[in-house]
């Protein structure tokens, strides 16, 4: 039996993994519906809510992420963006997490917007010396003596093996934490914020807003940016840079159903564990997932593995969906 159920009707049945965008619109209503138009704000985004044809079996074989979050003993949020805004799935969606190494994402999307805007050339050199040089610092640890690198070799470090150093010679040429949580305002996401430098961004003190994120927010930013915002050949560097990246792939990638592909940017607090990944269905279609976990009680592996318990349920939702249809 497959019945036509509205988000709201989902959440009732799956605790709140599932929240629409928006109200629910019958089908007279869709016919008048008009592509929303970006006003600066996140929400302006998002379309009215899809009606999904789900079958009653595929609502019970959906894992609850309530139940991945009791597993962990911290505290989970999700959100699934598509790749016209619509903010399609969310479990805690809304409330802060600490961003750790995921503003790495947003950075290289500021570093190569400013280029194609002349703001500097990616051939740029930044010089650096040994107070440069953090503990986590793979690529600049490389070239130490070089003493620089191109803006475009910083940027795919931040990336890929989210080197730190890399990250902390980046964000001055961006108008530092400050200039990158603008560039978040500007491209409509009102939540993100980034206070500090590494490694101090990575002190997660509970209740303390600065260096924080939500899940709806950054998908919703990342999603803005790639699918939206940059130029093409920007873009697909960067897509370039997170499908090269290894660090998630115990994370969204390990939780990936059959023909699914994905690239990501981790990040890691030591009481948090995040993934922001790009992924892509079978069928083509393309999607930020965003996966936060913050203060689990147990230990790196089964934290790692809670993500990739979550990504899963997200995706197989998604694809039981798109193969029943929408309403």
């Amino acid at each position: 039996m497959i019945r036509s159920l509205s988000f709201a009707a989902l959440t009732a049945m799956l605790v709140p993994m599932l929240i629409s965008a928006g109200p629910a619109t019958g089908a007279a209503d869709k016919k008048k519906a008009k592509e929303p138009v970006p006003t600066g704000r996140l929400d302006s985004l998002l379309p009215p809510a899809p009606r999904y044809l789900v079958p009653q079996s595929a609502l019970a074989e959906v894992r609850n992420p309530r139940t991945i979050e009791e597993e962990t003993g911290g505290r989970l949020g999700i959100a699934l963006v598509d790749s016209k805004g619509a903010l399609l799935l969310g479990f805690n969606r809304d409330e802060r997490f600490a961003l750790c190494s995921t503003f790495k994402a947003p950075l290289a999307a500021a570093v190569l917007m400013g280029a194609d805007a002349g703001k500097f050339g990616l051939d740029g050199q930044i010089s650096f010396g040994k107070d440069d040089i953090l503990d986590h610092a793979p690529v600049v640890k490389q070239n130490r003596k070089r003493g620089r690198m191109t803006m475009s070799e910083l940027a795919q470090a931040a990336v890929e093996v989210s080197d730190n150093s890399a990250a902390n010679l980046l964000l001055p040429m961006l108008g530092g934490p400050e200039g990158l949580t603008a560039f978040a305002r500007a491209h409509g996401d009102t939540v993100t914020r980034l206070d500090r430098n590494e490694p101090t961004l990575n002190e997660n003190a509970e209740g303390d807003p600065r260096d924080t994120t939500s899940p709806a927010a950054i998908a919703g930013l990342m999603g803005r940016l790639i699918f939206r915002d940059m130029k093409a050949d920007s873009a697909t560097m960067l897509r370039g840079w997170m499908n090269a990246s290894p660090t998630g792939d115990k994370r969204i990638k390990a939780g990936l159903p059959e023909g699914w592909t994905s690239g990501s940017k981790t990040g890691t607090c030591g009481t948090a564990y995040n993934d922001v990944a790009l992924v892509k269905s079978p069928g083509g279609d393309e999607y930020i997932l965003a996966v936060y976990l913050d203060r689990p009680t147990v230990d790196a592996k089964k934290a790692e593995a809670a993500i990739a318990d979550a990504a899963r349920a997200a995706l197989d939702f998604v694809g039981r969906a798109q193969k029943s249809g929408l309403d």
